[in-house]
């Protein structure tokens, strides 16, 4: 049985697929769980991991199971993968409601920080512009990226791992990491220009 098949079992109400989900999956996802929050530097207790947990598997069988019926297995995407995107997305949404403080001088071992992204800004600007004002800026752009994407710049410069980390972290290939980076950055640098600055070190 394939995970499509096996899938569609859970959503038929069949108790043994489904008991089977909570015996193969359920230790996948709280691996997920502590990841996002080791990457994040954040201590959780157990009941709030715990809390976690069971939010995310509502999500999936709420309303007769509309986000695991969701699953379709394209291009090769298993249910552990799908499982772990699903996991990542609604831990960093969750910790995003917490509103956490980032330092604006963190580097990574690239030498790339959220300060770096704001060296580029006019003379004028740079003037009436306090520490404040410049992450909250920082903040917008990066608050309008998608889950994934805002993953990836925790990883980057949050936790100030090196591209080369990152791709054994995510299990994707040097040239998908580059891609990815190139990315983010464009849609950042798209962001810092709509606000009416400029960032050379994106290109």
């Amino acid at each position: 049985m394939d995970d499509l098949e096996f899938v569609q079992g859970c959503l038929k109400g069949d108790k043994q697929s489904w008991n089977v989900f909570l015996s193969r999956y359920s230790h996948l996802i709280y691996n997920y769980i502590y990841s996002v929050l080791a990457v994040k530097g954040r201590n959780f207790s157990n009941d709030q991991v715990e809390d976690i947990f069971q939010d995310i598997f509502h999500l999936l069988i709420k309303d007769n199971y509309k986000k695991l019926s969701t699953y379709r297995g394209r291009n090769g995407c298993s249910l552990a993968s799908w499982l772990r995107q699903v996991t990542v997305n609604f831990t960093i949404d969750y910790l995003r409601r917490l509103k956490p403080i980032l330092s604006i001088d963190a580097e990574n071992e690239e030498g790339f920080g959220f300060k770096d992204t704001l060296t580029d800004l006019s003379p004028q600007a740079a003037d009436f512009l306090s520490h404040q004002d410049k992450l909250k800026t920082l903040y917008e752009c990066i608050d309008l990226l998608e889950a994934g994407e805002q993953y990836f710049m925790e990883l980057f410069l949050g936790q100030r791992l090196s591209l080369e980390q990152i791709k054994d972290h995510l299990k994707v290939t040097r040239g998908a990491m580059d891609m990815r980076k190139s990315r983010i950055f464009q849609k950042l640098q798209e962001c810092f220009k709509s606000k009416g600055f400029g960032l050379d070190f994106l290109k």
